[in-house]
């Protein structure tokens, strides 16, 4: 037998791993298709999850002098919600988990983080409705935002907080700290601005004065059949002369 046979040549053994590799190619196809499907729903909803965290954040922070109460729910929601998103996106969908250490400056820093973004979308936002607050917390939201970013990023050094780049920050913050004031002093502080926050007044149809109370010509009649009637007048005295 030649060479070329004996190379040619199947041993039971050889044919029986070719007929289980396309079934194993099969499964682990399948099983790859089935970890990218779980892989998109889980980064759809770490997305997702930066969003809403922040927008509920930013929300509240604007609101909250309104009703303290319920806007501090607000915002704690919007953080858990917003730490949610960070683990399921820095912890699980990565594929080097970072160490305890790590993990704890990750997760303080996005807390950090969503208030900032929530500060500066809600300064933003709601800037017409509330002036003097919208020019605090723009700014503030700038600085804030951008610290948080440094710490979170692992290729970032914390130092870069104090170089140029973060003096610009600082600088553009200040300046629209300041033209955001002048902006707010120079508007119409109406209360609840468009928005629809805050009890107005009622205001009569002159648009002068609180509407009228009923007056008393308004207040029904009353009835005077059931008055008690005038006593009627004594009869004739008879002091025996008539009738003659």
């Amino acid at each position: 037998m030649t060479s070329a046979q004996l190379l040619g040549t199947h041993t039971p053994q050889t044919q029986q791993t070719q007929s289980q590799a396309p079934v194993a190619g099969r499964a682990a196809r399948r099983k790859a298709q089935s970890s990218r499907k779980r892989s998109l729903a889980a980064r759809y909803l770490g997305y997702v999850g930066y969003f809403v965290g922040a927008g509920l954040i930013s929300g509240a922070v604007v609101h909250h002098p309104l009703d303290p109460d319920r806007y501090t729910r607000i915002a704690a929601y919007g953080a858990l919600v917003f730490l949610a998103a960070t683990v399921l996106n820095e912890f699980l969908l990565t594929r080097e988990r970072p160490g305890l250490p790590r993990m704890l400056i990750v997760i303080g820093s996005s807390l950090l983080l969503s208030f900032g973004i929530g500060m500066l979308s809600g300064g933003l936002q709601h800037f017409d409705d509330f002036p003097a607050r919208g020019a605090v917390l723009v700014p503030a939201g700038i600085v804030v935002s951008f610290i948080a970013y440094v710490i979170k990023d692992a290729d970032t050094p914390t130092r870069r907080i104090f170089s140029l780049l973060g003096l610009t920050v600082l600088t553009v913050a200040a300046l629209a700290f300041f033209g955001l004031r002048e902006v707010a002093a120079s508007m119409a502080t109406t209360p609840g601005g468009g928005h629809g926050h805050g009890a107005a007044e009622e205001l009569a149809p002159d648009d002068h004065a609180p509407a009228a109370t009923p007056s008393a010509a308004a207040t029904p009649a009353q009835d005077t059949s059931t008055q008690p009637k005038p006593a009627s007048p004594l009869p004739p005295h008879n002091d025996g002369h008539t009738g003659h």
